[in-house]
């Protein structure tokens, strides 16, 4: 194989011609410019250049291959020869050693006791990217923090004086037997928060049996994760649909082969909404160079947008029946937000639904799922139709009395996403693991408390739903008020002088 020198990439370092580096080996994206999800100008930011560092948070490792012929692979690259700009060298400022620095002094992850802990240390150790794409949410992020202020609207009404010596947390999901009724629910760019990615949630996952769903928008490749699972452990695919169906098409009989149990679509994301704290992270990166050429800055991406582009806005009821045609895996719309489509979905023979809000990263003043479960549940009954689909909840669940409430109110399981994040990015496998233990903990004890054995005593009686949607006065809650980062306005720009 050819080895090329630094000299000899930078010369082709336009639009015309543009090289780029990945792993020491040299590629010829000058074709794909047009394509590539994210827009041209990431890639020419690198071209004639090592775009390694840019490349593996985003992209599975398998991308180039799956998406460059082979005659655009130029060979190996002799790293030595490779010049380093140091304007594009991270600057070590205060500020990221301060983050270096409490990196360092986390407490032990023994001393983490609930979810809202991972948090609260992940907004304080993580790189600012990272931490802005996880936690950003839409517009104002009134969503954002409604999901989870929801559930304290929700009240219980326990039963005494039953043999609660044994609890069993053991439920199904989509037919698929599992630990607990909550799963790891599909989160893009795992390799943001921790450089091994989606696999470390997938290895905590059948440590605790705790089926994970495999994000369309992973870091690591679809195949490394399935590759990473263990004995028959599950995993779903969560599904983006692609203008182009071919490729549709090929994504979810590939998974169906390689064993996943449940296609997912999201269908509240025709277009993905704007996430400021992203938006913000990204243009501050480039934010010394606004005053000398203003018109080369992208104010519209961000993490979210960048790797999203594919996505079909024209995605409607008519392709449900094509989706069935083409998979015998159980289909589940996920993003569902209103009574109405509930019953179109079990007209439609649809197995399951996800009462969603995409963790209000979406449509601010969307409601919460908690408070769509309750008119969900009353129409399907009245409609005679709660045993024909599982309806799931995702958005805001930080404690076990949070899923105790979805189940008591008809929920056959609940999604969670960013607490695993925040575990994975501050503490590894370990810190997931503490995780779903803590959940777990929490679970067992609050089921003694309201008198239920099993997952399947759970039912509306346990529970006082009058105040679920009223949007005000519900309990203040300190710890979460203390872990959410506000959103910020523009910062000044430094002088030259």
């Amino acid at each position: 194989m050819v080895t090329l020198t630094g000299a000899e990439i930078g010369k082709h370092n336009t639009k015309e011609s543009c090289w780029v580096i990945v792993h020491g080996k040299a590629y010829d994206v000058t074709e794909f410019l047009p394509e590539h999800p994210g827009g041209q100008k990431i890639i020419l930011k690198y071209a004639g250049k090592d775009a390694t560092k840019e490349f593996d948070p985003i992209h599975p490792s398998d991308t180039l291959d799956k998406y460059l012929p082979a005659d655009k692979h130029l060979g190996l690259v002799d790293m030595a020869s490779v010049k380093t700009d140091p304007q594009e060298e991270e600057l070590m400022d205060e500020l990221e050693l301060a983050r270096i620095e409490r990196v360092k002094r986390m407490p032990p992850v023994s001393q983490c006791y609930n979810l809202l802990d991972f948090e609260d240390i992940a907004r304080q150790t993580m790189k600012k990217t990272a931490w802005a794409y996880y936690s950003s949410g839409a517009d104002d992020e009134i969503t954002l923090r409604e999901n989870h202020a929801a559930f304290h609207r929700i009240w219980f009404r326990p039963k005494v004086l039953v043999d609660v010596s044994r609890i069993d947390l053991s439920t199904t999901m989509l037919g698929c037997p599992c630990s607990v009724p909550f799963y790891v629910t599909a989160t893009a760019l795992g390799k943001l928060g921790n450089p091994e990615g989606e696999v470390v949630l997938t290895r905590a996952g059948y440590r605790e049996n705790v089926i994970q769903m495999i994000p369309t928008l992973a870091s690591c490749s679809f195949d490394e994760i399935v590759d990473a699972k263990q004995g028959d452990q599950i995993q779903w695919l969560q599904l983006y649909v692609n203008q182009d169906r071919e490729i549709t098409r090929k994504i979810v009989q590939h998974a169906e082969k390689r064993g996943c149990r449940a296609l997912w679509i999201t269908v509240d994301a025709p277009q993905l909404g704007r996430r400021e704290k992203d938006m913000r992270s990204k243009y501050d990166e480039q934010a010394a160079n606004v005053q000398d050429n203003e018109s080369t800055v992208d104010r519209s991406q961000g993490a979210a947008r960048a790797i999203s582009s594919f996505i079909d806005p024209s995605l409607s009821w008519k392709d449900i029946p094509w989706f069935q045609s083409i998979t015998k895996m159980p289909i589940v719309l996920k993003g569902v937000q209103r009574a109405e489509d509930a019953i179109k979905a079990v007209e439609y023979g649809v197995d399951a639904i996800l009462l969603s809000n995409h963790g209000g990263r979406q449509l601010d003043f969307a409601r919460p799922g908690i408070e769509v479960l309750a008119e969900v549940m009353a129409a399907l009954r009245q409609h005679g139709y709660e045993h024909k689909i599982e309806v799931y909840i995702d958005g805001g669940i930080r404690r076990g009395t949070d899923i105790l409430k979805a189940i008591c109110m008809g929920a056959k399981g609940v999604g969670i996403g960013r607490p695993f994040l925040y575990a994975m990015s501050t503490y590894g496998e370990t810190g997931v693991v503490r995780a779903m233990q803590l959940l777990k903990d929490e679970l067992t004890m609050n089921m003694r408390l309201i008198g239920a054995t099993k997952i399947s005593d759970l039912d509306e009686s346990f529970v006082d739903v009058g105040s679920i949607s009223t949007h005000t006065n519900a309990p203040r809650d300190h710890l979460s008020s203390q872990a959410y980062d506000r959103l910020v306005t523009p910062p000044f720009v430094k002088s030259k002088l």
